[in-house]
């Protein structure tokens, strides 16, 4: 900017010469330069820059990309399956009678599926746990995907709540959002079935994604995995507080007893987790710490220091329900007693967990696995396939949570037995 104002100068300062007297072309440009010099040496005395001063690099004028992002033109096609009503008319739903399937998704190409939605009608009082959502991707004989539908949305205890978060949310007031990215080659299907005992009268669904030519070679497919340990099994049956001696002097480090959100083989990274807790004993459930192991390692890659710290919480939660991006206790009950309740989440998208073999994510259930509560969970993760065998599904029944008899600080059996 200065060497742009002095040329401006020079260029209309009166030259100190006789109208009549012979100038050259290159006395004007000398004289024209030694302004320049003796404008410049003037400013910088004011503004004297350090010695080493480097000059100004040409790429940091360069805008940031993110500038650019919501402008930039895409080449893929937008598209959505949906549960429209084809005759023009509005019953924009479908049924699905018990033992039945709605396919909501079945396509060929490749592409990637960017969000899902659901909500639902029925007087099955357990159908988020009776409905179990399925996906293959690429002509694969068994699903990437295997959930009951309320615990794929992070209603693992088969009640609704409305949270949000970066990857799944569920909206005023039983609005079924994920936001997870699933990539596809050659072709992509998703159902719906009902195992439980009534029917399903309503089913809406949207499920958007996008077209291209091909994807990249180097996607991971996308996989979501249903567990449960009702109850866990607690490996002490003699305490009646959290700190009595006989859980605080249980050592674990090889997580033998612990329980396992996911195990998975090949190449791929893990994203986070889905967790509900139903407490059939007294006292705080979190002491348990996250333990995960990555190709092939016999202790822990991965060591946390407790529940409530592996999902980014502090201190139990205070017992206070919280919902964030990348983490969240959004449903709490009953303040650390008998049938308390807790749904919670943590999304791994600042940096992904990778494994080049396998990996095996895990957490106590208590202090050195001393616990025995319910728990259930979907943990999420991107792989190369084919996957690992799933475990089998646990019959409906055995899905909704209910208090079981545990013994120590849990509750006494009735009277007679």
């Amino acid at each position: 900017m200065t060497e742009m104002n002095n040329e401006k100068k020079a260029a209309t300062a009166p030259e100190r010469i006789s109208v009549n007297a012979p100038v050259s072309q290159a006395a004007l440009g000398r004289r024209r330069m030694l302004g320049m010099l003796a404008s410049g040496a003037a400013l910088a005395s004011l503004s004297p820059l350090p010695a080493d001063a480097a000059a100004p690099d040409p790429a940091a004028a360069h805008p940031p990309e993110n500038l650019f992002t919501q402008a930039r033109l895409r080449s893929y096609k937008a598209r959505r399956n949906s549960s429209w009503d084809k005759t023009g008319g509005n019953a924009d739903a479908v049924t699905v009678e018990p033992g039945k399937s709605a396919t909501v998704l079945d396509i060929t190409g490749a592409g990637v599926i960017t969000h899902i939605w659901f909500t639902i009608a029925t007087a099955d009082q357990h159908h988020l746990k009776n409905l179990v959502l399925r996906a293959w991707w690429d002509g694969e004989s068994t699903p990437s995907i295997e959930a009951p539908i309320g615990d794929f949305f992070g209603l693992g205890l088969g009640e609704y709540f409305v949270y949000q978060s970066a990857l799944l949310a569920v909206a005023s007031v039983k609005a079924l959002n994920a936001y997870f990215q699933m990539p596809f080659s050659t072709a992509a299907r998703i159902t719906v079935t009902n195992q439980g005992q009534v029917k399903t009268d309503a089913l809406y669904f949207a499920i958007d994604y996008v077209t291209m030519p091909e994807i990249p070679s180097d996607l991971g497919r996308f996989h979501a995995q249903y567990r449960q340990a009702a109850p866990c099994k607690g490996i002490v049956n003699d305490w009646q507080v959290n700190w009595d001696k006989s859980v605080d002097a249980l050592k674990n480090l090889d997580g033998k007893d612990n329980y396992v959100f996911v195990e998975a083989t090949g190449r791929g990274h893990f994203v986070g987790v889905t967790q509900a807790v139903l407490q059939n004993q007294e006292g705080w459930f979190g002491e348990g710490d996250d333990m995960i192991f990555i190709d092939g390692d016999t202790q822990p890659t991965i060591q946390g220091t407790g529940t409530e710290d592996y999902y980014n919480g502090a201190w139990d939660f205070n017992s206070k329900p919280f919902a964030f991006q990348h983490n969240g206790a959004p449903y709490i009950t009953g303040d650390e007693r008998l049938g308390s309740r807790y749904c919670l989440y943590r999304w791994h998208t600042e940096s992904p967990i990778t494994f080049e073999k396998s990996i095996r994510v895990t957490i106590e259930h208590g202090h050195g696995n001393c616990r025995s509560d319910d728990f259930y969970s979907v943990a999420y993760w991107y792989q190369t396939e084919p996957h690992a065998p799933f475990p089998e599904l646990p019959a409906p029944q055995a899905r909704i949570p209910r208090i079981y008899q545990a013994g120590a600080a849990g509750a006494a059996p009735p009277p007679g037995e």
